[in-house]
């Protein structure tokens, strides 16, 4: 249906306007009409027409005052001004106005019929476009909660999610690159500083979460996560400058207003626990900072930079380098943390040159702490005494230059270690398996039995397998097996039976169609153009 407003002061033309749009029109429009400004204007607000004819000159307010009038409460209405004046300030303002068409009249039936027709074609565009909008909306309202679960679980698993952040800011409309991390925690009662009857109150909590994450998100803009037992944990985006007095105090106070808007609608005892500022690729950091104001805290909201939980520095001590190093560690970047390395180094020369035990000290420090992330990334065996030698020899050096050398060397090899070592392994691990296999592929050997063998879970050595031979096990399998089948056709002394048994198989008809498969002729025609 299409709802047509009429509004001219002479009866004539309304009810000649009415009778072409209830023959051209029949059973699709609804109809209705005024002759003044100031009631044309009223009628707009409760019938809310979708197509209006308007006259210019109309007792009282005129046409196009009336347009600009209706046009705050109907703003998807389509104007058609029909009007014995041609003036240009006339349609001027009907320009402006964004009229869809200025008739002149006397205007001819056939013109008219165009015109409404035209303005129903349009209207049927902005409801199509309308509907589209509303199901993207609400597909929208289902896909967001579960895009903000999966950021937030990726900050806390530290999945990949370094690869991902840029997909997340783009699906999420973030801009900043920088954050801070949220844990909401509820229960039915504090004790200590723990929450009573954790895992009830996480059901509960389980069939009131859109609500909850409704009252959230009406306090901060944050990427609301899961139901984790009786906690919720929300990624807030926000700028580096933000870590302020001010700024701490006005997120402790919304904190505040949604944990009483929380305890009045669920009657949950709740806590907020808020983490530092941190980019992107540290938001772990942030929650960490989060759960340890929780931990030391016996009031309802703890932010972390209000409580004796953090290693303060000296204020020149460059602490994003030694960040840095660390982070270009744990990705086994080995020139680049080698480089940051040497920055260090250059502070520490520059700031305290004259004291050498401090800082043969603290590259000793350094050096061990990038090893035992080496150890930790996995691929290397631990021996207690590896390192014996390390003391003695960095107590011994006399040069800055040879300190320096010693740091950014060790540092580099820590980082390459996280990513060499896990090959190393891996190349192992599969060199084994394939001495394995060449030993017993006669048998009916299995993906199991071999990923048994290494010590490995047959999922993810399958997996393995494949990215380091460059074959999957039954390919490698079937190709050594093949290999050896033209050994020994072309060797001629076993019959054709005896090949198919000692290559593994137990039926010379599959063994001939396998052959086949992988050759391009059958196992005689192999022998006989030998």
């Amino acid at each position: 249906m299409y709802k047509i407003m009429l509004a001219d002061d002479e009866g004539i033309v309304i009810d000649s306007l009415r009778m072409i749009i209830e023959n051209n029109f029949q059973g699709i429009c609804e109809v209705e009409s005024a002759k003044t400004g100031r009631s044309v204007i009223e009628l707009a607000e409760n019938f809310r027409p979708d197509i209006a004819f308007m006259d210019i000159q109309m007792p009282g307010i005129n046409g196009i005052e009336a347009i600009r009038e209706i046009k705050k409460n109907c703003p998807t209405t389509l104007f058609i001004i029909m009007s014995a004046y041609d003036k240009f300030d006339y349609a001027q303002e009907a320009i402006n106005l964004e009229v869809l068409e200025y008739l002149h009249k006397p205007v001819n039936h056939k013109k008219i019929v165009e015109v409404i027709q035209k303005a129903m074609r349009k209207i049927d565009e902005q409801r199509t476009k309308r509907s589209d909008d509303l199901k993207i909306k609400e597909k929208l309202e289902f896909v967001v909660p579960i895009i903000e679960n999966g950021l937030v679980s990726s900050i806390l698993l530290q999945e990949n999610f370094n690869k991902d952040a840029d997909k997340y800011k783009e699906l999420l409309g973030i801009n900043e690159d920088h954050g801070y991390m949220i844990i909401l925690e509820y229960g039915d009662s504090v004790e200590g500083r723990d929450m009573t009857n954790p895992v009830g109150s996480g059901v509960k909590a389980q069939s009131f979460y859109a609500d909850i994450r409704e009252i959230i998100k009406r306090h901060f803009e944050c990427s609301v996560g899961p139901v984790m037992t009786n906690k919720i944990v929300c990624f807030v985006p926000a700028s580096q400058e933000l870590e302020g007095y001010q700024s701490r105090s006005e997120v402790i106070e919304m904190a505040r207003e949604m944990l009483r808007e929380l305890t009045k609608r669920f009657g949950f005892t709740c806590r907020v626990g808020i983490g530092s500022i941190q980019p992107l690729g540290r938001l772990s950091e942030s929650y960490r900072d989060a759960a340890n104001a929780l931990r030391n805290t016996d009031g309802s909201v703890a932010h972390c930079r209000d409580l004796p939980i953090f290693c303060e520095y000296e204020e020149n001590y460059p602490i994003e380098i030694e960040e840095s190093i660390f982070d270009y560690v744990k990705k086994g970047m080995a020139e680049e943390s080698g480089s940051e390395a040497d920055r260090f180094f250059n502070w520490m020369e520059r700031s305290y040159g004259e004291c050498v035990n401090d800082i043969k000290l603290k590259i000793l420090e350094f050096v061990l702490m990038a090893e035992h992330i080496a150890y930790e990334s996995g691929g290397m065996v631990y021996h207690f005494t590896d390192r014996a030698d390390y003391l003695e020899t960095v107590m011994c050096m006399k040069h800055p230059e040879e300190m320096r050398r010693w740091f950014v060397e060790n540092i580099i090899q820590a980082a390459r270690n996280v990513i060499n070592k896990k090959h190393e392994y891996s190349n192992s691990v599969i060199e084994r398996a394939k001495e394995y296999i060449e030993k017993n592929f006669k048998k009916d050997i299995s993906l199991d039995e071999v990923s048994q063998e290494v010590d490995m879970s047959s999922y993810y050595f399958s997996k393995l397998f494949k990215e380091v031979s460059g074959y999957n096990f039954i390919e490698y399998v079937t190709n050594m097996r093949i290999d050896r089948a033209k050994e020994l056709l072309s060797d001629g002394r076993l019959s054709m039976k005896e090949i198919c048994m000692e290559v593994g198989y137990g039926d010379p008809n599959y063994f001939s169609r396998i052959f086949k498969k992988c050759v391009g002729i059958t196992p005689t025609e192999f022998r006989e153009g030998r």
